[in-house]
């Protein structure tokens, strides 16, 4: 066993769409300096001494790189990925000094910052460590092996049985890197005829590992910056247009809710709908999003059946199930994208916890960034620039969302 290497054994034990954007940053913003935080939503107390353990498996993550094998795999598997970044990618190493960790009793304060193309890499691993690390600690008990392999095949089932089509999305708030790989396993193993519903996962090595399609496009972060860099007015669209130029095509799903799913309707237009293959539903009512959905593309003189949603906020099988009929009612195709509920469905209570990027470097001044999803309760930004954005917008009133 390498002692040099830790929790983290990839570079590639990652999640897809942050490759995807660190390639649009190295290409567009190779000069743009930001900042993240760690956001601990839900108020968990971590252990004495877990800030030390943390750092040091930080510090192991300097030691990966990515391999051959796994440099092959990109270039057959992701063609939207250009031989210039994988290449940079081969030389990448993680530099553990931009992250700043602090402990205080069981609150725990994390801070990254850096160039933009660098750090980008950083909120993926960090979290799984984070939520691994937790339950290695504190050593609350949890199911059998046999019991969390029913329980997942039987979430399989009702996918297959309802012709669905599903993608692992667990990797931030995983259990642990084995209960992911186990939890994939297990759910292709339910195909029958045939007929996968499971259409890939988000994290790469494990799509790697188990001959899997690596799923993902983009993040609220890459909207997030563009409302820094060319004002609130014109985020979503330029975030739109640069992905466009540098993806032509490829990576089609849109992320919708970064300033609200109205005010992203605005840009969304006759080009960008065409162009796109659909939109991702993170937050807010999810009926109330698809209807919206349809509607646009309708408006638009876009079949929406020509099209596809992915949903993504905080799944669970029964209301996929639902959501999937919904859907098939309004002549819609839709796929769902499931984390916690998945690879962390173990019998422990999950952290809610987010990695957030908060500021970015314009001219030697540092501006707040801001996100106003169509639920107030994953809002992040300071209140004075938050009021900033919904004047700007002309954002009025959003309504809350019981959060799942």
């Amino acid at each position: 066993m390498n002692e040099n290497i830790g929790i983290i054994k990839s570079v590639l034990d990652t999640d897809l769409y942050k490759l995807t954007m660190q390639q649009a940053v190295v290409e567009l913003f190779p000069r743009h300096f930001v900042k993240y935080n760690f956001i601990n939503r839900g108020k968990t107390q971590f252990p004495e001494g877990f800030d030390l353990i943390l750092r040091q498996e930080l510090k192991k993550m300097e030691n990966l790189a990515l391999t051959q094998e796994e440099a092959l795999f990109l270039r057959l598997n992701c063609e939207f990925l250009k031989p210039t970044y994988i290449d940079f990618l081969k030389s990448y190493r993680y530099d553990s000094s931009e992250i700043g960790i602090t402990q205080d009793g069981g609150n725990l304060t994390i801070t990254i910052s850096g160039y933009w193309y660098r750090t980008i890499l950083w909120e993926v691993p960090l979290m799984a460590l984070i939520s691994e690390l937790y339950f290695k600690m504190t050593g609350e008990p949890i199911k059998s092996r046999e019991e969390r392999q029913k329980n997942n095949i039987e979430k399989g089932k009702k996918f297959h049985e309802n012709s669905m089509k599903m993608a692992d999305f667990g990797t931030r708030r995983r259990y642990s890197y084995e209960n992911q790989v186990e939890v994939a396993k297990d759910l292709k193993s339910c195909f029958n005829n045939g007929t996968p519903f499971l259409v890939g996962s988000s994290n790469v090595r494990i799509a790697m590992d188990l001959n899997l399609r690596p799923i993902g496009t983009h993040a609220h972060e890459w909207f997030m910056f563009h409302a820094v860099e060319y004002g609130y007015t014109r985020a979503n669209y330029r975030a739109l247009e640069n992905w466009v130029n540098v993806y032509q095509g490829d990576l089609g799903i849109a992320l919708s809710d970064t300033f609200t799913t109205d005010v992203f309707f605005r840009s969304f237009d006759k080009k960008f709908a065409k162009l796109f293959d659909g939109v991702r539903h993170d937050s807010g009512d999810p009926y109330e999003f698809s209807e919206k959905v349809v509607a646009h593309y309708k408006k638009l003189g876009i079949d929406p059946m020509s099209k596809t949603i992915v949903f993504s906020d905080g799944l669970d099988t029964e209301l996929a199930v639902q959501l999937h009929l919904h859907c098939r009612k309004l002549g819609i195709k839709c796929s769902f994208g499931i984390g916690t509920n998945l690879t962390n469905d173990v019998g422990v209570k999950p952290l809610n916890i987010v990695v957030k990027i908060v500021q970015v470097k314009v001219d030697d001044l540092w501006i707040d960034t801001v996100k106003l999803s169509d639920n107030p309760v994953k809002h992040t930004g300071t209140e004075d620039e938050i009021k900033l954005c919904k004047d700007t917008l002309r954002i009025k009133h959003i309504k809350k969302v019981a959060q799942v």
